[in-house]
């Protein structure tokens, strides 16, 4: 499959998705994400400016979107004019690198550490569910390490500038998400080599 097919599959199954939670929602079947309050807290404060740049994965509880990715997983966040962040999602599969290529935004500054990130078409922002959580946990004060998941607890990743992490941070971050009702023993490690 090559990566045009690839994106156009996942375009496929975003309309498919939309379409169908679209209308369900629109009939007041679905309640939006966003409406659903949350006990997860979040860092008081986070730099966009501090925080762009890339970010190995060192550890993520799995989801389907990275069902492919068997290593060399980064991010790459970059602050737009506009106050939105672009992000720039890549990993190693079987047959070769893969990105995908979307969009950040803080919906209340008040809570700087809690994101709204979109992979889908900009013609599809306006529906809620194409948005997912993004909310930074816990952040090294020299942003050298982040722990990062949803407020749902279905999403976890430990995140780090460099390829590797400390043994003993990753760990100590796991005991954090466990303790904060994430399922931390089905988190995958990631294989880096720094490509």
């Amino acid at each position: 499959m090559t990566v045009l097919q690839y994106r156009q599959c996942i375009f496929r199954k975003y309309l498919v998705i939309s379409l169908i939670l679209g209308s369900s929602w629109v009939a007041g079947g679905v309640t939006p994400v966003f409406a659903q309050p949350s006990d997860l807290l979040t860092v008081p404060t986070l730099n966009l400016e501090s925080y762009a740049g890339k970010w190995y994965e060192i550890s993520r509880l799995p989801m389907w979107f990275e069902r492919r990715c068997l290593g060399d997983v980064s991010a790459t966040y970059t602050p737009q004019p506009d106050q939105t962040v672009g992000v720039l999602n890549a990993c190693r599969t079987a047959e070769g690198a893969i990105s995908a290529q979307g969009i950040a935004v803080v919906p209340n500054p008040q809570h700087s550490g809690q994101l709204r990130v979109r992979f889908a078409p900009a013609w599809l922002s306006f529906l809620p569910f194409v948005w997912g959580d993004y909310w930074v946990i816990d952040l090294a004060p020299d942003y050298s390490w982040a722990l990062v998941g949803a407020p749902s607890r279905e999403y976890l990743w430990i995140l780090a500038r460099t390829p590797t992490l400390d043994a003993s941070i990753t760990t100590s971050l796991k005991d954090k998400g466990r303790a904060l009702g994430f399922s931390t023993e089905r988190m995958i490690d990631v294989e880096n080599t720094g490509n």
